[in-house]
């Protein structure tokens, strides 16, 4: 695909690229965060890992296996050896020098620079999405000191580091990643601690009128993830959702 697929947005839902505009670039690359800052979508939302030595830097998936052809896991590795690992072409070879993992510098500097929405997915291991609260802290005072910290949305499926988060700062904006389920039995804590709720596509807002009043009722806001079909996106937006997460619409 050479562009993205333009949708009509009559109700000004707020577009962001997932992973960057990860349906033309190579997904969660500075490539594919530059594709979305250079085109009219509201944010760019990325997943941050901790490394074996607790840096942090950028991939969706806790192994290199999808992304490079590495059986490598981000939190067993050090960053440096990480850096070093080039990563796939959207033809699958290796044959671009610039497709590494970022650093969560870079991608909030690319965010900055184009006066995007950084939107942080916090990744922990397979079985465990919870973070230590030293790192939750370090990396908020790292996106602070580069002074993007209210340019930026955190979010996460483990509530616990919105909690987290949360306890360290009322002004951070955050979102919790749910289903169904989860919506349901976390919408008290949602609420009293000011955190939007960030919906799967898959989820196919079964209450979705119930869900969005709610949260609109309460002054929070609502993600639909990831929607690449534009009927369904431009369905969404007509039913209030603040936000549609895209690997390729715009």
């Amino acid at each position: 695909m050479n562009d993205t697929i333009k949708i009509k947005n009559k109700y000004n839902t707020k577009i962001i690229a997932h992973r960057g505009v990860s349906g033309l670039e190579t997904e969660n690359t500075c490539s594919a965060f530059v594709a979305a800052g250079n085109r009219s979508y509201y944010g760019i939302e990325t997943d941050v890992h901790l490394t074996a030595d607790g840096k942090f830097i950028i991939c969706h998936d806790s192994s290199l296996k999808r992304v490079a052809g590495e059986d490598i896991i981000i939190e067993e590795t050090k960053f440096d050896d990480l850096r070093k690992i080039i990563l796939f072409n959207k033809d699958g070879q290796k044959s671009r020098g610039d497709l590494i993992l970022p650093t969560l510098e870079e991608y909030i500097s690319i965010c900055q620079k184009y006066s995007k929405r950084a939107v942080l997915e916090i990744k922990g291991s397979d079985s465990n999405p919870v973070w230590p609260a030293e790192a939750l802290y370090r990396m908020a005072d790292t996106i602070d000191k580069l002074g993007y910290i209210m340019g930026t949305t955190f979010i996460s499926f483990g509530f616990e580091n919105l909690a987290v988060l949360r306890g360290k700062s009322r002004i951070y904006d955050m979102q919790f990643l749910c289903s169904n389920t989860d919506f349901d039995d976390h919408l008290g804590q949602m609420i009293d601690l000011r955190i939007g709720a960030d919906i799967g596509d898959y989820y196919r807002f079964n209450h979705s009128d119930e869900a969005i009043r709610i949260m609109h009722n309460e002054g929070l806001q609502i993600n639909c993830w990831t929607v690449d079909d534009p009927e369904r996106a431009e369905k969404y937006a007509s039913w209030g959702v603040d936000f549609i997460t895209s690997n390729i619409l715009e």
